[in-house]
C-alpha cells in the first residue's frame, strides 16, 4: 500500500467527523423559529364563606346569635329577656287562661339554613316564694302548645318536651313566627300552689 493511499484512508474519517461537528454547531447557532400561541390568565380567584346568623324578636325585644361571646366567631347567645312561657307576670291557675307569647325567628345571614330545630332542655321546678305547695311534678301539669301559623309543631306537657322539634328551614332573609301557649292543667290542686317551672329552649340553624 502506498503512503498516499494510507493517508487518504486516515483523512476521510477525520473529514466526515469534522463535517458533522460543523453541522451540529451551525444548527445550534441558527435563530429560533416563531410559533402560534394562545393563553388565558385568570385574575384574582376568590372563594368566600357565607354567614348563617339568627335573630329572635318578641315585641320590642331583639336577641341575635352574634350577641354572645366572640360575636360571629361564637355565633351563639343566651336570650334571657324573651320568656316564651310567660314568666311571673301572668300567674297560672288550674284550667285558667294560657300565657301566650309570640316570637319571630329570622335568618339574617347570607346563606340558607338547610335544617332548623328547637331543642328543649329538661323542665325543672322550684319554689316561687313562701308558702309553697309540696307537689314534685309541676312540669307534668304544664301544658305547652307551639304553633306556627295554623300548624302545631308541639303539643303536650313540658315534661314530655324532651327531643328536638324539627322546623321548616329558613332561606337567608326569611323569617317565621312561633306562638307558645302555656297553661296549668285543671287537675292541679293546692299542692301545686307557689311553684314555678323553667325549661331552656334553643333555636338552631344549620347549613
Amino acid at each position: 500500500m502506498s503512503e498516499t493511499t494510507s493517508k487518504r484512508r486516515i483523512s476521510l474519517p477525520l473529514i466526515l467527523a469534522g463535517g458533522v461537528s460543523s453541522l451540529v454547531l451551525a444548527l445550534g447557532m441558527s435563530p429560533t423559529f416563531s410559533a402560534f400561541t394562545a393563553s388565558i390568565q385568570s385574575g384574582a380567584n376568590l372563594a368566600s364563606a357565607g354567614t348563617l346568623t339568627m335573630e329572635e324578636t318578641s315585641g320590642s325585644v331583639t336577641c341575635r346569635s352574634t350577641d354572645g361571646a366572640n360575636g360571629l366567631s361564637g355565633n351563639s347567645a343566651t336570650c334571657a329577656t324573651i320568656n316564651k312561657y310567660g314568666g311571673t307576670g301572668a300567674l297560672l291557675t288550674p284550667g285558667g287562661a294560657a300565657n301566650v307569647t309570640t316570637v319571630t325567628i329570622a335568618n339574617t345571614g347570607t346563606v340558607a339554613a338547610t335544617s332548623f330545630s328547637l331543642t328543649p332542655g329538661a323542665c325543672a321546678q322550684s319554689a316561687l316564694g313562701t308558702p309553697v305547695g309540696n307537689a314534685t311534678d309541676l312540669c307534668t301539669k304544664l301544658h305547652v302548645k307551639i304553633t306556627t301559623g295554623t300548624t302545631t309543631v308541639y303539643e303536650g306537657s313540658a315534661s314530655a318536651l324532651t327531643t328536638p322539634v324539627a322546623l321548616t328551614p329558613l332561606a337567608n332573609g326569611a323569617s317565621a313566627s312561633y306562638t307558645f301557649a302555656v297553661s296549668l292543667d285543671s287537675s292541679a290542686d293546692n299542692t301545686y300552689q307557689g311553684l314555678q317551672a323553667s325549661q331552656p329552649l334553643t333555636w338552631t340553624f344549620q347549613s
